[in-house]
């Protein structure tokens, strides 16, 4: 017969086994509530920037330094676990408030990062579009010290000017992806948007290639922001081409001048040639002036018909449209000399010859 003695151990045994086993049940029911259960993150959207190879402790220090209530340790265990950190993709990270630890995780171990954006205005020069890359810090940066011409073969162009050349629009990249892609994503826009427009032109135009047609759109680009004129602008200056008149476009010629643009042109400016100079020389300047959008590039491949050669800017964003000098010259008197008086060295009345 087993002793008492025996007996009591045995059960002494099985009631620590069994403290053991609820003990480890309740540790487990709370490790799992805490990676379940939603974090607490003191905004609706807490973003979070994870460098390249960053550690599973330095993760979790960052996620916490943002101000998300995270138990670090725990969360390096998890996602140690479950190999999150070894294939991590850099980037900026979205927590959103009623995330859990385990969709954290998740989040990151599929790379979810949030897309930068870069946006390029309509007018921009190439000269403005390679700075707005170079000053985007989220890009790796290849052609920091190219000139425009080696920037150029590197994405494959065979232009010699990138001058209108890429498509002013808002592109979505990843953090560290190379400002190169971005330019040849830009570049293809462009070339697609007017080899599509010029598929589609009006009949007859005075253009021998789209590369023409892509000058004259950013002509109208600079000369008009109002989107119901762009149409009729680009009439004025195709009507002029038929005639042989000079365009005699002020944006191109402050294009020419390049850093010698003070602000405001003078009568002196409009007499020094350059290639841009538009009163001084007939057609079109032998590159684009601006990076010309859609609306602008539909506009100079489907010009307003009219019998306008001539407008001049009323001062309110509008032009005024006219088909005979006289009438020009009146219209003139009204706005711009009008608005000189008040404006020492102010922009001169464009005065056809």
């Amino acid at each position: 017969m087993m002793s008492i003695g025996y007996v009591l151990r045995a059960w002494r045994w099985i009631l620590a086994v069994a403290v053991l086993v609820a003990g480890a049940g309740a540790l487990g029911a709370y490790l799992w509530l805490g990676y379940v259960r939603p974090l607490a993150i003191p905004e609706p959207q807490v973003q979070v920037r994870i460098a390249s190879g960053a550690s599973a402790r330095a993760i979790a220090h960052a996620i916490r330094a943002a101000g998300v209530d995270l138990n670090e340790l725990e969360f390096v265990a998890v996602a140690r676990t479950t190999g999150a950190t070894r294939s991590l993709r850099a980037g900026r990270y979205a927590i959103q408030q009623g995330m859990s630890m385990r969709s954290l995780v998740d989040m990151i171990r599929r790379g979810d990062v949030m897309k930068e954006r870069l946006t390029i205005a309509e007018g921009t020069t190439f000269h403005e579009l390679r700075e707005a890359v170079d000053a985007e810090t989220e890009l790796l940066h290849q052609t920091t010290g190219l000139t425009d011409a080696q920037l150029l073969r590197a994405i494959g162009a065979t232009q010699a000017s990138g001058e209108g050349l890429f498509a002013p629009d808002t592109y979505m990249f990843d953090s560290g992806s190379s400002d190169l892609d971005l330019y040849r994503r830009a570049y293809k826009m462009q070339a697609d948007r007017i080899a599509h427009a010029w598929d589609a032109r009006a009949p007859d135009l005075p253009y021998h290639s789209s590369y023409d047609a892509l000058i004259m759109a950013s002509l109208v680009e600079k000369e008009t922001g109002q989107a119901d004129e762009r149409r009729r602008v680009a009439g004025v200056f195709v009507n002029r081409q038929r005639l042989g008149m000079p365009l005699q476009t002020d944006p191109s010629v402050i294009y020419g001048m390049g850093e010698r643009f003070e602000g405001h042109l003078h009568h002196k400016d409009l007499a020094t040639d350059t290639p841009y100079n538009t009163y001084a020389r007939t057609g079109l300047p032998p590159t684009p002036i601006a990076l010309p959008g859609e609306a602008a590039i539909e506009a100079a491949l489907h010009p307003e018909t009219t019998g306008d050669l001539y407008f001049v800017a009323r001062g309110d964003g509008t032009s005024e449209f006219s088909s005979t000098l006289a009438a020009h010259q009146r219209a003139v008197d009204r706005y711009q000399k009008a608005a000189a008086k008040n404006a020492a060295g102010a922009r001169p009345a464009p005065l056809p010859r």
